[in-house]
């Protein structure tokens, strides 16, 4: 298979260690403070600082977090860059905070301060609590979120005996009963495997009335690979805010090559093509639609949560210069994020309100924003997808002035059950088709082979080959694809209203929206 040019297995074996640690809630506890589990990175931390921050806060907080760091003997610096506000006009948008990245390491020597040990995030956090007496809502971990199909979140399955059964696969009834969320990953079941189109593609409509325009769905996610359906007439592959690209840049692209970690494994990688099968899925649900592929993720499909929130934050810029008449923005009505984490103190005042504050002066701006729930089977609130004032919520978020933020689990294809893999709770707003989704893929090959073969006059006669996805089709599980499936109708509704206008009206898009939901569960009942 094609590989990237000048990559050595340097750079492979960097790229293949798994980003962030799991956080050990018992690690210097708090009283009144209960944490739980998640994914971090040890050495960096992020800091808010608010625009209408009073009587020198943010300065005190600095001085605590490094007061906190030197009794580890750890050094904090603070970056003065600012992660989401370089480029952005704060008199246009006065609701972002600025943020600012911190690293944390150990010198070789620190006079007073305990014996140096592993620079960790969540130790200076807690031990800066303890010193101000409670929570300290500017300061943050730096979280590790997930690009998620069903099976990937590498911090689900850290058992390494999980698969280690040689009778698994050897059982000829294996197949017979349901066997959990697992069951979901075998190839026929709803994982990942070659599929054949027959039918035509989708058909993209005349251009709009003089006046008016297609709707845009932006996608932060893998990238976009090369498909007949997503030519650079539909997808645009790459933005840029005052000539800096938005996202991820660079040969770790998984739409383009399809094994770039895991050596010798014979697999392609988890999250290769991603980006392109939530693509395709917006094709087939809105036609007539624009598409911007945003790369945030690279080959092992976890995302830097610092990466993100500068990404996001550029992405609604360009929307509020659009909106504002100014140069060199772009308009985007539906932002789909398939991709999440799990906060560790998911209470008010507990976690940083960033993330929640660009979401919401998106939606303010009439940006509608479209989440995945996650594949864990679990109802604990993921981020982002929880992040909207959801009945008998302890958030402490409460309805604003934007448009709506919809959270989306999956359904089996029969369409009248939850599939088994799905998270659940009052937080998810609807469910859509997320299980044995069939839409485009790019034109990737794996390693491993067909199981049998014979030549015959000229042609290879086998079985089908478990990764060969030259035909441009696969069909594939996870609210990932839950998600697009309602974004891109309601960029379908919306586009009635966008055909001979610019702008759709706060009442109009939320018509569209409710629309929508009310045909799928759980305002359509399942039957």
């Amino acid at each position: 298979m094609d590989q990237p040019r000048n990559w050595t297995w340097q750079d492979r074996a960097e790229g293949s260690i798994p980003r962030g640690t799991a956080l050990d809630p018992t690690v210097d506890p708090i009283d009144d403070i209960r944490a739980y589990p998640t994914a971090y990175l040890p050495t960096r931390m992020l800091i808010a600082e608010r625009l209408d921050d009073e009587n020198g806060a943010y300065e005190r907080d600095r001085h605590v977090l490094h007061e906190a760091a030197r009794s580890f003997g750890w050094r904090l610096h603070i970056e003065d860059e600012d992660l989401v506000r370089s480029g952005l006009r704060a008199e246009s948008l006065p609701g972002i905070p600025g943020l600012h990245r911190a690293y944390i390491t150990t010198p070789d020597e620190l006079e007073g301060s305990e014996s140096p040990i592993a620079p960790d995030a969540w130790r200076v956090l807690q031990r800066a609590r303890k010193a101000v007496g409670g929570p300290m809502p500017r300061a943050s971990l730096e979280h590790v979120l997930s690009i998620d199909p069903v099976g990937l979140n590498p911090f689900t399955r850290s058992n390494p005996f999980t698969r280690s059964n040689p009778f698994t696969r050897s059982n000829p009834v294996r197949g017979a009963g349901a066997v959990g969320t697992d069951d979901y990953l075998e190839p026929g079941r709803g994982g990942r495997q070659p599929i054949a189109w027959v039918g035509p593609g989708p058909v993209r409509g005349s251009h709009p009335k003089k006046g008016g325009r297609r709707a845009v769905i932006a996608v932060l996610d893998t990238g976009c690979g090369i498909h007949d359906w997503l030519p650079d007439s539909i997808v645009t592959r790459s933005l840029t805010l005052d000539g800096e690209p938005i996202g991820l840049i660079g040969d770790d692209d998984p739409e383009r090559f399809p094994d770039l970690y895991g050596q010798l494994d014979g697999e392609i990688d988890a999250v290769a093509g991603h980006g392109t099968f939530i693509a395709g899925i917006l094709r087939q649900t809105a036609p007539d639609a624009d598409i911007v592929s945003i790369r945030v993720a690279g080959s092992l499909g976890v995302v830097d949560e610092s990466v993100f929130l500068a990404s996001l934050a550029a992405v609604i810029e360009l929307h509020r210069r659009w909106v504002a008449g100014e140069s060199g923005g772009h308009p985007i009505d539906v932002l789909n994020l398939s991709l999440g984490y799990y906060h560790e103190t998911p209470t008010d005042g507990l976690f940083s309100l960033t993330l929640y504050d660009l979401l919401r002066t998106a939606r303010e701006t009439g940006m509608v924003v479209v989440c995945s729930a996650g594949n864990d089977a679990v109802d604990r609130p993921a981020f982002p997808a929880s992040l909207w004032a959801w009945p008998g919520t302890d958030n402490g978020l409460h309805d604003d002035k934007g448009v709506p933020h919809v959270s989306v689990g999956a359904l089996n294809p029969s369409l009248r059950s939850l599939a088994l893999f799905s998270n659940v709770g009052p937080w998810v707003r609807t469910y859509a088709p997320g299980a044995a989704v069939v839409s485009t893929t790019p034109a990737f090959t794996g390693g491993s082979q067909a199981a049998t073969r014979a030549d015959f006059e000229g042609f290879d006669r086998q079985t089908v080959d478990p990764d060969d996805y030259r035909g441009g089709f696969a069909a594939w599980s996870g609210t990932s694809f839950a998600a697009p499936y309602v974004a891109g109708r309601i960029a379908a509704a919306l586009a009635p209203s966008l055909n001979s206008a610019t702008k759709v009206p706060r009442a109009g898009v939320d018509a569209a929206v409710d629309a929508v939901l009310a045909t799928l569960p759980p305002d359509a009942p399942l039957s």
